[in-house]
């Protein structure tokens, strides 16, 4: 079951793309942005943002495929198509879409945060660096050696699995050597471990200490 409203909203160089939005239930505590893996706005997204909202975040999902192929949800059994649509995509066309979603959040008077899960892990980066957000958490970021040449403006934590073939160990900690200020914690587990609507890669405990940390960070961070 997911709650929740779609909304267009407009980039600043004029592509309208979709926007999932949960308001937060209770006292607002900030604003979450989550960005997507290579799959779209997902329903396991969605029920992620239920989640958040629960705990008192007003939450925005942005539908970043949508500059290319609008309203694609990719299954998970076809990564190909994701990780093409993804390749397609510049980051910095992509970042002026994450903008106006932490744009609109703001509206609502919210210190706004960002977590993002593997490309979006990696496209977290980013806006801890490019955008004025309180803080990010990214989750098994991909493409890290993208994101290596400017400084971060914003707080990050970083959550990685151990076993995780789409982030070699080298990587990751060529990543945190360059920025050592970075939150950073590591799990007994593979790629894509706090997704729960993948069985095979999903781990219950490292999923469930993971969020808490997110979690607390991102209070803290938007306070």
């Amino acid at each position: 079951m997911t709650n929740g409203t779609a909304e267009r909203l407009t980039a600043a160089d004029g592509h309208t793309f979709d926007c999932w939005f949960v308001p937060a239930t209770g006292e607002p505590v900030g604003g979450i942005v989550i960005l997507q893996e290579i799959f779209g706005v997902t329903d396991q997204l969605k029920g992620l943002a239920n989640y958040y909202s629960g705990l008192g975040f007003d939450v925005a999902i942005p539908a970043l495929f949508d500059r290319r192929e609008p309203g694609t949800v990719v299954p998970f059994d076809a990564g190909a198509k994701g990780r093409d649509l993804m390749l397609s995509l510049p980051a910095d066309e992509v970042m002026q879409d994450v903008k106006a979603a932490v744009d609109r959040l703001a509206q609502n008077g919210d210190k706004v945060g960002i977590v993002g899960f593997c490309w979006g892990g990696g496209l977290a980066v980013r806006a801890a660096q490019t955008l004025d957000v309180g803080g990010a958490v990214a989750f098994y970021g991909t493409r890290l050696p993208n994101y290596m040449a400017d400084d971060l403006q914003a707080p990050l934590q970083m959550h990685f699995g151990a076993s995780d073939d789409h982030i070699p160990a080298e990587m990751r900690d060529g990543f945190l050597a360059r920025y050592p200020e970075v939150e950073a914690h590591l799990y007994d587990a593979g790629h894509a471990f706090a997704n729960d609507a993948r069985p095979a890669a999903f781990d219950a405990e490292a999923a469930e200490r993971a969020q808490q940390r997110a979690v607390a960070f991102l209070k803290k961070a938007l306070a």
